[in-house]
């Protein structure tokens, strides 16, 4: 048993290296294979446009008190976020400045290899102003997100899906970030997967100083029940699955 888990210890510290430079792949994008959408396409009936006015929303603009600041949180008020400030964090961490050639690459406000920007950011809503308790699903291009489904028993799926961390349900929102890996997978091919683990890092950190410049607070979630938590996103758990987590409430 030992042996198995310093093997493991092992691959795993190699899958940490970079290999780029011993790489000698041809990439779907190589082969001229068409690239896949930048953004998933809306499937909910129900989407609700988001304001981009976020005059008055910040509470701290000052970078070097926010860094000093931040911190993961875990209490939270039993306050509602406006939607104001849902808005602000949606697109300081996933938000589209613009797009590059033939809907080629977007920019964003955080790095992503290859510009790939692999990620889908769901919500587990259950104290928002104006939004129905359930889970919605940012649509980035629009800046909008869309009603995947009410729940009325969220707290419960929320909180299995967390691994039973329930100070999470004292959070007015759960924000989770899915992967298509083959946004990634189209350009660097078996190099993808660690650059896109890299990139998940800098959404949170973004999440992590969004939320104290409007007076919340975040704490990222690595713990989670991979299954459960695809599940209540409605996600296949292949080509697109939960990569990381972060409740978000007012501090």
């Amino acid at each position: 048993m030992e042996a198995n888990y310093e093997k493991l210890i092992k691959s795993n510290r190699d899958f940490m290296k970079s290999d780029f430079a011993e790489s000698d792949y041809v990439s779907d994008q190589q082969k001229k294979v068409a690239q896949p959408p930048l953004t998933k396409a809306a499937i909910g009936s129900e989407i609700i446009s988001l304001p981009k006015d976020f005059s008055g929303v910040m509470l701290e603009t000052n970078y070097y008190t926010l860094l000093e600041q931040r911190k993961s949180e875990r209490v939270y008020k039993d306050e509602a976020l406006t939607i104001s400030q849902l808005s602000f964090l949606l697109w300081t961490t996933q938000g589209v400045k613009e797009i590059r050639g033939n809907n080629y690459a977007a920019l964003r406000f955080v790095p992503s290899a290859g510009a790939r920007h692999p990620f889908e950011t769901y919500l587990a809503v259950l104290n928002v102003d104006g939004l129905k308790k359930g889970i919605y699903h940012y649509l980035p291009l629009e800046h909008s997100i869309e009603l995947i489904e009410a729940c009325d028993n969220l707290e419960k799926l929320l909180s299995d899906s967390l691994c039973q961390q329930d100070w999470a349900l004292k959070a007015a929102a759960t924000f989770f970030y899915s992967v298509v890996p083959y946004r990634g997978e189209w350009r660097y091919s078996t190099d993808a997967h660690r650059v896109m683990l890299l990139d998940a890092g800098h959404v949170v950190q973004n999440l992590y100083l969004s939320s104290k410049a409007v007076g919340c607070g975040t704490c990222a979630i690595a713990a989670y029940d991979q299954i459960l938590a695809d599940r209540l996103l409605k996600l296949d758990g292949e080509n697109e699955f939960v990569i990381y987590a972060a409740p978000v409430g007012v501090v």
